[in-house]
């Protein structure tokens, strides 16, 4: 049965101003245009990891390095087989928010397994680690809080900042740690508590806080205010990606101390969801004050269980292997760049920026890479500041040597014909 799409006269006014801003978007760069939308995944076969179809491109394989999925998880047949098993027995999803109905063993062996992990008495889900930001900042700013932040922390930490209405909020310089310390300084007898919020591995650059530094600060100046100052860190592009077991850029800077420590089950883990650690009393806390997690579904008993079984092969030898391949090629990709007389930003984590420095310079790359198979994206103006232009590439333990040194055969092609 058709049904005819009508638009509501009460839209016009507004689809008007809407649409307009849209033009706008489009004309400076800033929109994001249509979507890639993948119609079939091609198994690894042969010297190849996986390859991808796109819509609109026929029968031609595409290499992705442009995914989040740094361990190859989501395409592993042993994820794939606890997913399907847990789906079969409890059903495609939870039912209700947790505090209802929707709460499984599944959910709790999971927070339990993370916990242990990451070295914290507790921890607890959320449906993806963007709500998790939100839903933990939140409940932990109130009105005598005091916000010290990096002047390059994600989207969802500036956002969970708008939202928590803090007593002050300080933007400290990218990784300056004597600035950050300069912002403690200044707020002393200015506030009750201060919440310290810094990305681990910043997801545009591949570079890491020095989180033992970072603690170090912290825990310094703590004494000097009523409530505190808590060390935050969202480390969703770390865990599973970075550091010699995988425990992300806490492990990598040998940090002591973080106080919550926050991530996702939807990148290297290759599932979805997001996650918090950190004490016994402050996971308590959350689960009665974080509105995200109150009233909105928590991930599938599936998803769980994918990611239960995920956890358990990265911290297993097979774990230590995938990651020991993981920096291997990035090292081979990242000296290749190098090799070919390109500029990159030098980091053991997979996510490699080519800086291009230029915004016509950086389409016409990112053209060249799609016509050539390889997917790689395109950091323009005014997404990212004038003269950074970048195609960000990020390797995955998926991937093999031979797509690495074919993605470094179209870079080479591209300079030669430039």
């Amino acid at each position: 049965m058709s049904v005819t799409k009508t638009q509501p006269a009460s839209l016009d006014k507004l689809g008007a101003v809407l649409r307009s801003e849209i033009n706008e978007m489009q004309t400076s760069g800033a929109a994001k245009g249509a979507e890639m939308v993948i119609t079939k995944v091609i198994p690894a076969t042969g010297d190849k990891g996986p390859r991808f179809l796109i819509e609109g491109h026929g029968e031609q394989e595409f290499l992705k390095m442009n995914s989040n999925s740094y361990l190859g998880m989501s395409l592993r047949k042993d994820v794939i087989e606890a997913e399907e098993k847990a789906t079969a027995e409890f059903g495609t999803g939870p039912g209700a928010v947790r505090f209802i109905s929707g709460s499984y063993k599944a959910h709790l062996d999971l927070e339990r397994r993370l916990a242990e992990f990451h070295a914290r008495p507790a921890g607890m889900i959320f449906s993806s680690a963007y709500v998790a930001i939100m839903g933990v900042l939140s409940p932990l700013i109130t009105k005598e809080t005091t916000v010290i932040s990096d002047a390059l922390n994600h989207n969802c930490i500036i956002n969970a900042m708008r939202l928590s209405r803090p007593k002050a909020k300080v933007i400290f310089k990218h990784l300056d740690m004597a600035g950050f310390e300069d912002s403690l300084k200044n707020a002393i007898g200015a506030c009750k508590r201060v919440v310290a919020v810094t990305d681990g591995i910043f997801s545009m650059r591949g570079d890491y806080a020095p989180l033992d530094k970072f603690a170090e600060i912290c825990r310094k100046y703590s004494d000097e205010f009523e409530e505190g100052v808590i060390s935050v860190v969202d480390d969703s592009h770390g865990v599973g990606a970075f550091g010699k077991t995988g425990r992300g850029t806490e492990e990598y800077t040998n940090a002591q101390g973080i106080d919550v420590l926050i991530a996702t089950l939807g990148k290297a883990l290759g599932v979805n969801g997001g996650y918090v650690v950190s004490s016994e009393t402050v996971i308590e806390y959350l689960r009665e004050k974080a509105p995200m997690y109150i009233y909105s579904n928590p991930i599938t008993v599936s998803e769980a269980c994918a990611a239960h079984k995920a956890l358990e092969i990265l911290d297993s030898p097979e774990g230590l292997k995938l990651l020991e391949k993981l920096r291997a090629l990035t090292k081979r990709f990242e000296q290749g760049l190098i090799d070919l007389g390109y500029e990159v930003i030098a980091s053991e984590h997979p996510v490699v920026p080519l800086m291009v420095r230029d915004t016509e310079q950086t389409a016409r790359l990112v053209e060249f890479l799609v016509e050539n198979g390889v997917l790689g994206t395109g950091l323009n103006f005014p997404v990212v500041p004038s003269g950074d232009e970048e195609i960000r590439f990020q390797v995955s333990a998926e991937h093999t040597e031979y797509d690495i040194d074919y993605a470094l055969g179209v870079l080479k092609r591209f300079k030669e014909s430039n």
